[in-house]
């Protein structure tokens, strides 16, 4: 007999985290439970502001709908919502035991603010030492020295940036001037750095600094292709869609030679938990980018080994059905 829950949590987040200009205070979402005999199965939904075309009203609709038909034994395709098709599909896999346990807790630190709080992380971390820094929230100058200071003052540091297509192509150029030439091989990659593709081709070109696609693999004219310059693509399964979908996304850009990096959307520890799972299966050469636990005031349901932050139970969530 199959049973079924929807959640839904609220998570106070640190003060200071900034998406798109929008301060963020809370990380809400839903969790979707299944169970089917002796056979369970957990998922995430949490559409991100500002990133996800769905708000989480619509997502929570379309979860309500769908769980309710597949209590009473339909087994519908999945919604169209990425969010939502992304928890079902992680619900379901869990249920019919087809996401492996195995997962890739390493976690490329995320630099927000102060590079000296960084330099503590990176030289405890043993093996690679790779970080990720975001870029385009202050002045690219600014940006271009800091990224110089690090590569400089750790040598065996490779840094992912992200840039959210903050800068125009005299911005850009203007981060480059302030790393040394010498050390910009070591940038593993740099995210959409300009507004549109064609000005980030030409910053790659331009300035020896490979790039990466992240906002544009939700674009519906996106291919994934070997260009030059172009070294990997960012996945955020949350704003991807199903499993299978992701799955495909990964397939096709190693068929093209490029790097996949499985990402983080900020979801809660349960959908960081999934996502290093996912990591371990799909991607398991790649160091994932799913460091973004540390936003958020507390964990919900499953641990993130070694955090530090308190673990909510079921009790702290809000049942919907």
């Amino acid at each position: 007999m199959r049973k079924a829950q929807v959640y839904r949590w609220q998570i106070p987040m640190d003060a200071g985290v900034v998406l798109r200009e929008r301060r963020l205070k809370t990380r809400d979402g839903l969790f979707i439970w299944l169970k089917d005999g002796e056979a369970e199965g957990w998922g995430e939904i949490s559409p991100l502001p500002g990133f996800s075309a769905e708000t989480l009203d619509e997502a929570q609709a379309a979860t309500i709908a769908w769980v309710n038909a597949w209590r009473a034994g339909a087994d519908l395709s999945l919604p169209e919502w990425p969010s939502v098709a992304f928890g079902l599909s992680c619900a379901l896999a869990e249920l019919n035991d087809e996401l492996p346990q195995e997962a890739d807790y390493r976690a490329a630190p995320l630099c927000t603010g102060d590079p000296d709080e960084l330099f503590a992380v990176l030289q405890a971390m043993p093996g690679d030492k790779v970080a990720k820094v975001k870029v385009g929230l202050w002045e690219a100058v600014r940006d271009g020295m800091v990224v110089n200071l690090l590569l400089e003052a750790i040598p065996d540091l490779h840094l992912r940036l992200d840039a959210n297509r903050a800068w125009t192509p005299l911005k850009a150029q203007q981060f480059a001037k302030y790393v040394n030439p010498d050390y910009r091989p070591r940038i593993a990659f740099i995210e959409e750095p300009c507004k549109t593709r064609d000005a980030s081709r030409v910053f790659a070109q331009e300035t020896g600094i490979a790039i990466a696609w992240d906002e544009s693999l939700r674009e519906t004219d996106f291919t994934f292709t070997a260009e030059p310059g172009v070294k990997a693509v960012v996945i955020k399964p949350t704003l991807t869609g199903s499993l299978q979908k992701v799955r495909e996304q990964v397939a096709a850009a190693h068929a093209q030679g490029l790097t996949a990096v499985i990402s983080s959307s900020i979801e809660s520890s349960l959908g960081l938990t999934q996502l290093a799972r996912i990591a371990a299966w799909l991607t398991p050469q790649t160091m994932p980018g799913l460091d973004t636990l540390n936003l958020m005031q507390a964990q919900l349901i499953r641990r993130w080994p070694q955090s530090e932050l308190p673990c909510l139970g079921q009790e702290n969530l809000e049942p919907l059905l």
